[in-house]
């Protein structure tokens, strides 16, 4: 095997043979057909960082019969936050044209196009890259047969740990780049609410502040293979992010390439619709080349041309490196971008297109081996109207608007009995006193009149689209006292669940839960609900600990704002909300709803905010779970119990020990 480390290149002797045969000896081809079975990637399960774990806190296990020893979930807020994600754009230079190849010319009888200009768009301040700013290239390190990431569960090797840690440093700069964009985008939102014109796309805005500021990520030679840090099944909702964390460093273009020696080579492919691209099989893509004036309607469409991304994928096809490919999907109201590995040029032919002009298409197959992204998973089952292992189809019983599905492909189990319930359940001492609420008419915006505004530190918490700004101490919600409609930006973690949740039998965690859609960064997901008990009640309700929530007791690490703040120093955010002191905790065991099956992890992609709407008892809010990153479909939902290890003690005073199965390359191995 070849591979170069640090600032090597390879020699253009080595770039006289095909690249993929310089990664590869010829038994590395023959271990490929026999390798391990198919995986599929969860998203984002991250080779985590989890900065606001401070005191290794750790994980409760929902194992039958588990010991009756106290396991406490506490909140956690504004420590577990941000990673978000919003929505996303076009593709601009890629194809157009049938899929069958018709009018096919032999690759030999193209060189008339070389060497002649093509007609593309270069904003050259958008970051656009020159040839001569990818001179130099470094081949990522390969490992057998292809780059592929690594399970979502299971510990770390030394070698794992310098991967994660470079992991880490691309999700903690996407959590500040989306956090940027809330930010900007509650400005704009704001000025829009006053009759004032927006002043920019917020991911450019973003995207620029962390340019000028030294962070974005692997911005040295261009990447030939896999990118460090990034992994298959990456969700971004901007398209500016893959330029972020150098997955395909072209703002607008569809083809990145990187020259070497007077030849280009294709690095990255961005295949989103924008052309007739065949992107239904998932392992074989048919590209179609950019240029010809395919996307501009006021010239005339033209032959597209074999020069800069054309001749890059067609050089790609003779030297055999692997091109990146990402993938994009639109639902009408936002358009996602998700990583789907290495793929080699396989074919190139030229074809007639739909305009009546000669475009290039090129066949991408998929390196084989690399784990298959879940939204395929998804799609097979929606087509085949089958979901595997389904042995409950509604575990709420249509108390939810959407119902919640029970799938078990480990064993026979079904998931345990329980009244499933939408609402807290008070005890009889416990009467919450209705918040007297504000008087706006319509949607509440003015930080000075809306009375709720001011609860919230002077802004509403929440993006028109719903994502939560930031994490606060306490948020308040508009509640039933509020002259303001149910439409009111103010109104979201009351209006219940609206994403297609699912509970999964894990391998060793019991039951966790999982939805079927992509979820966005600071996206609400459900509330933890139950029987609300005072503490010493809730010290009696020994056996069933993991069911046990305790309200309060927050910590918070306010690292990201502190870096938010860094970034954005007139964006300060403000909290007048603390919550009170009183010892509550809220008991899922009996009466519960889907938050009861949420696992712990070291690394979650969820947290737990403190909020208030229908009462104004400072001392038991409602817990309600946010989204701290975009979620890829069937990754695993799940936020930090905080727990600190040694400090459990038994009625005798000895410190209990109990071990953590989460699997997060950042696992402590206990629990407390």
């Amino acid at each position: 095997m070849v591979v170069y480390h640090g600032k090597e290149s390879p020699s253009e002797t080595d770039l006289g043979k095909p690249y993929y045969h310089n990664q590869l000896h010829e038994e590395d081809f023959v271990r490929s057909e026999i390798t391990s079975e198919k995986a599929v990637v969860m998203g984002l399960m991250t080779a985590s960082n989890c900065p606001w774990r401070m005191g290794k806190m750790v994980d409760l296990h929902k194992l039958e019969g588990g010991s009756s020893e106290r396991k406490r979930k506490k909140l956690d807020v504004k420590c577990q936050i941000e990673r978000s994600k919003a929505v996303s754009r076009k593709k601009d230079d890629s194809d157009i044209g049938g899929k069958s190849p018709k009018n096919i010319l032999p690759i030999s009888q193209m060189s008339a196009y070389e060497g002649t200009r093509q007609l593309v768009i270069w904003d050259k301040k958008e970051y656009s890259l020159e040839l001569d700013q990818k001179e130099d290239f470094y081949v990522s390190p390969r490992s057998g047969c292809s780059d592929v990431c690594p399970p979502p569960f299971g510990t770390s090797s030394s070698t794992s740990k310098v991967r994660d840690n470079t992991r880490n440093t691309v999700r903690e700069t996407l959590r500040l780049f989306q956090a940027l964009c809330r930010k900007l985008l509650r400005e704009e939102e704001g000025k829009s609410k006053e009759g004032g014109v927006p002043r920019k796309r917020v991911d450019y805005s973003a995207a620029k502040i962390l340019k000028d500021k030294g962070k974005y990520v692997n911005t040295g030679k261009q990447i030939l293979g896999t990118v460090p840090g990034v992994e298959v099944g990456d969700e971004f909702h901007y398209r500016v992010e893959l330029t972020i964390v150098g997955l395909h460093r072209q703002i607008q273009g569809g083809i990145d390439y990187v020259k070497h020696g007077g030849k280009i080579l294709a690095t990255s492919i961005v295949a989103s619709g924008g052309y007739a691209d065949d992107l239904d099989n998932s392992s074989s893509l048919i590209y179609t080349g950019q240029g010809g004036n395919v996307m501009n309607t006021d010239k005339e469409p033209e032959d597209q041309k074999l020069e800069r991304g054309n001749l890059a994928l067609k050089n790609s096809l003779d030297e055999k490196n692997p091109v990146r490919v990402i993938r994009g999907s639109e639902d009408g109201r936002s358009k996602t971008y998700v990583y789907d590995g290495l793929y080699l040029v396989e074919k190139c032919w030229q074809d007639m297109g739909s305009h009546g002009k000669l475009v290039f298409k090129f066949q991408l197959d998929r390196v084989r081996d690399q784990p298959e992204l879940a939204w395929k998973e998804v799609k097979k089952s929606k087509k085949y109207k089958v979901r595997e292992g389904l042995c409950v189809d509604d575990i709420s019983g249509g108390k939810e608007s959407i119902p919640i599905c029970a799938v078990n492909t480990i064993d026979d189990e079904k998931p345990p009995t329980f009244v499933y319930i939408t609402s807290i359940i008070y005890p009889d001492w416990c009467r919450p006193v209705l918040p007297k609420g504000c008087t706006c008419i319509v949607e509440c915006s003015d930080s000075e009149k809306c009375s709720c505004a001011v609860e919230n530190g002077g802004e509403i918490p929440y993006n028109f689209n719903g994502a939560i700004v930031e994490a606060k101490s306490l948020v308040y919600e508009c509640g039933p006292s509020c002259k303001c409609p149910p439409s009111c930006y103010n109104r979201v973690s009351q209006r219940g669940i609206k994403f297609q949740l699912e509970i999964f039998k894990t391998e060793s965690r019991g039951w966790g839960v999982r939805s079927l859609n992509s979820i966005p960064s600071g996206s609400f997901i459900c509330e933890y609900i139950g029987e609300l008990l005072e503490e010493k009640e809730a010290e009696e309700r020994t056996g069933n600990d993991e069911y046990l929530f305790d309200i309060g007791n927050n910590y918070s690490d306010n690292s990201l704002w502190d870096g938010l703040s860094t970034l954005m120093p007139d964006a300060q955010s403000s909290s007048h909300g603390v919550v009170g002191e009183g010892g509550f905790t809220i008991d899922a065991v009996e009466y519960g709803n889907v938050g009861r099956f949420i696992n712990h992890s070291c690394s979650p992609n969820l947290y737990a905010q403190n909020v208030l709407y229908d009462h104004d008892d400072t001392r038991i809010p409602h817990i309600m779970f946010f989204a701290a990153e975009n979620i890829p479909p069937l990754q695993e939902l799940t936020y930090h119990y905080n727990y600190m290890i040694d400090q459990v003690r038994d009625s005798n005073g000895k410190i209990k020990k109990k071990s953590c199965y989460c699997g997060s390359p950042e696992c402590t191995g206990r629990l407390y």
